[in-house]
């Protein structure tokens, strides 16, 4: 398939996604691998179905992905054989141990809470296990290549700030409210800043144990991708921090002088626990102010947060995103979230906000992504349970080695 080809059909198809672009395609080829456009056309020669795989050196031989996809229609079991057929062509010609596949379709919706929101689609797995596609269980927790389970927002009928503010919880909008009073502002950055957004994410991946891509990953990104790559920093500005941390000082100490000048003419119970009240409040707020004093000696835009996302014509992913723990009072993550959604989405009439992963585990407060999934529930979305992986064995007899080999090795 040529490359015009499919990148039309990635962008026609309810299935595309970035993962099945031409942009992964370069990604993919900058780190290594090697890569086949397959499809499957009709009866007038249109593209109707295809596939991106990128094929890298596994310890028994090649071994293919297809990310997200392949893109075919679910609903049509002819298709997916179609399809199929295709990649394991493909997989025989480039002398393939396997391939295997992460279809971009859902297999049940849940609600923000994880209870099921209808019933499973029992025919997607039937689709596929027709087509010999061998399924590896459903399961739950972070997968190393693709998410199984991810979170989404329906952004259709929200037409302005207002309104998107609006559709999060009351701790959310208070959460991106909050960081625009302390002085934080979000910036999309270029490659020029890509230093900056790798130290937050290498903090990140420190504090939260997972492994950290390096800046060149970044760049790889940037070049792949070109404009529908959106590097955002989340930055705190000192300058506004100290003027908002002053107004609501000299406001407080206003207050203050007038309640007292209130209790000198005539003192009550009443006005006297309200100056103690206020002068407690301006007692921090002082303190406050003495701390954003401090803080704008570090310099004018201090980077709090960052966030990497991805455009494609049927949604915006979150593919990326890091903090520093020190600024984490000021609420950075929320107001990049917001901005993206309003910059990316609202005004360009993209109606899918991708969140990406989650672990899947909505019961359990002590899970490894409880605390992403708070966050992300905070914006109202959905859930979107996926099939999962499939495994195309293209040499059964290596496949076979392979597995006994395993067996071995673990027991």
């Amino acid at each position: 398939m040529r490359d015009g080809e499919f990148e039309q059909l990635s962008q026609r198809m309810a299935e595309g996604s970035f993962q099945q672009s031409l942009g992964m395609r370069d990604m993919a080829q900058s780190h290594g691998a090697h890569t086949s456009l397959v499809g499957v056309v009709d009866e007038r020669d249109e593209p109707v179905a295809g596939a991106m795989i990128a094929y890298t050196p596994s310890r028994f031989g090649l071994v293919g992905s297809v990310w997200a996809g392949p893109l075919c229609d679910p609903d049509d079991p002819d298709m997916v054989s179609a399809v199929s057929e295709a990649i394991l062509e493909d997989g025989r010609r480039h002398h393939a141990l396997s391939i295997s596949c992460w279809p971009n379709d859902v297999y049940r919706r849940h609600h923000s809470d994880g209870s099921a929101d209808g019933a499973a689609d029992g025919a997607l797995m039937r689709d596929y296990a027709h087509a010999h596609w061998r399924h590896q269980g459903f399961g739950t927790g972070y997968d190393s290549v693709m998410n199984r389970w991810v979170y989404v927002k329906d952004l259709s009928g929200i037409g302005d700030e207002r309104a998107l503010l609006g559709s999060y919880s009351k701790r959310t909008q208070w959460s991106v409210k909050r960081a625009r009073s302390m002085g934080v502002v979000v910036r999309e950055v270029g490659e020029d800043q890509f230093g900056v957004f790798a130290q937050i994410e290498q903090q990140t991946a420190e504090r939260r144990r997972f492994a950290f891509r390096g800046e060149q990953y970044f760049h790889d990104f940037a070049r792949a991708f070109g404009d529908r790559a959106h590097f955002m920093i989340a930055y705190i500005d000192t300058t506004r921090y100290l003027e908002s941390m002053q107004r609501k000082a000299d406001d407080l100490r206003s207050l203050v002088e007038s309640i007292g000048a209130k209790m000198q003419a005539r003192e009550t119970t009443k006005l006297r626990r309200r100056y103690n009240e206020e002068s407690s409040n301006l007692a921090a707020a002082t303190k406050r102010l003495q701390a954003a004093r401090e803080l704008a000696t570090r310099g004018a835009l201090l980077p709090a947060a960052c966030s990497l996302f991805v455009e494609h014509p049927n949604e915006v992913v979150y593919l990326f995103s890091g903090s520093l723990e020190e600024y984490k009072p000021f609420y950075a993550s929320a107001l990049i979230q917001h901005e993206a959604m309003l910059r990316l989405c609202v005004e360009r009439g993209i109606a899918r906000y991708n969140f990406y992963g989650i672990d899947g585990v909505f019961d359990d407060p002590n899970s490894e992504g409880h605390g992403v999934l708070e966050f992300k529930q905070g914006f109202n979305g959905y859930v979107e349970e996926l099939p999962g992986e499939f495994t195309l064995p293209v040499s059964r007899v290596r496949c076979a080695v392979k597995r006994v080999a395993q067996k071995v090795i673990g027991g």
